[in-house]
Order: C-alpha cells, then structure tokens, then sequence
C-alpha cells in the first residue's frame, strides 16, 4: 500500500517508516500536521498513519476532520500518547478508524494497517498503474509489458512505480533520490543511471515503441507516444 505517516518524533517516525518499507508498503514521511494535510490532499493514499498530538498548527484530529469534509475516505491509524477513553474517542469521531497508544510494539501497528488495508471500499484507488502496454500491479508486485512478465528487483519496482505514477512529466534526479532511495543528499554516484539503464532494459527491449525517456539536463519521464 501507499501510506502517509504524519509523525513529528524523528525516532518513532524512522523507527514506523523503516517497518512498513520492510513489509512492502512505500511510505511518505510528513513531519507536521501542515506538511502532512498538503500531501493527503494533493496525493492519493491507500492509508494514513498520524501523531494525534503535531506540530505547525493543524493536529491530528484537525487534519482527519478537515479531510473527511473534503470526501477523502482513506482509513486512518492515530498513534498516541494520549491514552484517555475521551482522547481516543474524540480520534475517532473526527474520522479516524483506529487508534493506538504509544509505546506500541511495532507488530501491532503492522497488524492493524493491513487489518485496514483488507477492509473493502466503494472508492477504493486502482491498484495498478498502467502506461500505454504496461502495467504495474501494486498488490501483487508485479510487471508485465503486452501480457509478458517482467522481473524486477524491488529497487526497481519502486522506480518504476514513481515514474508511472508521475507518466508525461520529468522526475529529476533529485526527486528520485528521495523518494526511492530515501536520500535527502546527492551521493554523487551515478547509481539512477544503472538503475534506469537496467530498468529500461527490461521494460523497453524488444519493443518498437520505448517507453523510458533521457530528458537531457533534467531527469527521466515515462510516456506512451515514442
């Protein structure tokens, strides 16, 4: 699944992300109650696991209630020191779906995103992305160009997954290193290219039409048309 954590302790935030990546899920990280609204509002999320108590003036239950207004209905996990009956009731009220009081063992979050993630939804997002003959199946994990399977490393699933999800624009260097490699700096090596370079191997080659575009001085894109 595609989850946003909202969470403003550096530790508890690297500690959840770094589980759920783990368990297969790609996760994006917000560190206040603002950033985390923007993202639930301009991106498209299967789950959102939030810190009840957040900075930058909007908290949790702010930031549900102000989503449900707006008609998103993705299932929401609050995490909590805050263990009061009238806290946890007050979570769920504004929209939120479970709640779970820290310290947390790490398996139980787990249990319950997925106990979340199997629960059926009338308007439950598509969970595959396709450009032109290919298609990328986020449930199963798995590739196919015109019907063939195509095997790819995790590394690559993930960037084949962000170029899909953003098909037509350019996605820079920079937005790949973040959002696939979790850097926040430039390594300055060339590991993008070998990654793309065998990505577009697998996906392109012996196909007429390529899919896996060089935009010089730019990035990469992903498109139907040659």
């Amino acid at each position: 699944m595609r989850i946003l954590l909202v969470e403003d302790d550096a530790e508890v935030a690297r500690f959840v992300k770094k589980g759920l990546q783990e368990a297969g899920h790609t996760v994006e990280h917000a560190v206040n109650g603002r950033d985390g609204l923007f993202l639930a509002a301009s991106e498209q999320f299967d789950l959102m696991v939030l810190d009840r108590m957040l900075p930058g003036g909007v908290d949790g239950v702010r930031l549900v209630e102000t989503l449900r207004a707006q008609g998103n209905r993705a299932p929401v996990i609050f995490l909590s020191a805050l263990s009061a009956v009238d806290e946890r009731v007050k979570g769920l009220k504004a929209g939120g779906d479970d709640y779970l009081t820290k310290p947390f063992a790490f398996a139980e979050l787990l249990a319950r995103v997925e106990a979340l993630g199997r629960r059926p939804s009338v308007d439950a997002p598509s969970t595959k992305l396709k450009v032109a003959d290919l298609e990328l199946d986020l449930l199963s994990r798995t590739v196919s160009r015109a019907g063939k399977r195509i095997d790819v490393q995790p590394r690559e699933f993930r960037l084949l997954e962000h170029l899909m999800r953003h098909a037509g624009q350019v996605v820079t260097r920079t937005m790949l290193l973040e959002k696939v490699w979790d850097y926040h700096f430039d390594p300055q090596t060339n590991v993008i290219d070998v990654h793309v370079s065998r990505l577009r191997q697998k996906v392109d080659r012996g196909f007429d039409v390529p899919l896996i575009h060089t935009i010089r001085n730019a990035g990469y894109m992903i498109r139907g048309e040659g």
